[in-house]
């Protein structure tokens, strides 16, 4: 894999992960002191990107102590989408892990390939095979197939661990819930 392409895709999960602890304070990556080069787009986000689309639902419910199954839930899920809703053109990718705690699917064949194949998902901690399944499901509905009439997706989920955060046991994230992530 081409420095350049190892270097994006790490700078782009940092900057995620950057972004969920900016959100609180309203804090930038730039503003907490990471090193970008160049200049920022007009709207200093990822969408400034031609092409990449990012999607996002979020479920909020319930205050109080932790109860299992109750909440209270503080969840979702992000969809990036590096060519849009184009699922022809793949993108160069890599991957790497920061500190070896964290699951992210889809890295084998991220590796092996240097490419990725449709969207990158962001969900809580015990969600990640949720949200595999559902994109699976979603991009058999509406993917168009390859040349050969076939298609098959290994699709990257990643999580941060937000426990603390929601009730990351009590399975709240639904497949349905992520078909219509906007």
């Amino acid at each position: 894999m081409p420095k350049a392409g190892r270097t994006l895709l790490a700078a782009l999960f940092f900057s995620l992960l950057l972004a969920t602890a900016a959100a609180q304070t309203g804090a930038r990556a730039r503003d907490l002191g990471v090193p970008f080069d160049g200049t920022p787009g007009p709207l200093n986000a990822i969408t400034d990107v031609k092409g990449v689309e990012v999607g996002e639902t979020t479920l909020i419910s319930g205050s109080g102590p932790l109860k299992v199954g109750v909440g209270p839930v503080r969840t979702g899920v992000t969809a990036i989408l590096p060519r849009g809703h184009n699922f022809k053109d793949s993108v160069f990718a890599a991957w790497f892990t920061l500190n070896g705690n964290g699951e992210m699917t889809g890295t084998t064949w991220v590796e092996d390939s240097g490419f990725l194949d449709g969207p990158v998902m962001i969900t809580n901690t015990h969600s990640v095979g949720v949200v595999r399944d559902a994109v699976i499901a979603w991009r058999v509905k509406n993917a168009p197939p390859d040349d050969d009439g076939y298609w098959w997706s290994l699709p990257v989920v990643a999580e941060p661990r937000c426990a603390g955060l929601t009730d990351i046991h009590g399975s709240h994230d639904q497949p349905e819930q992520f078909f219509h992530v906007r």
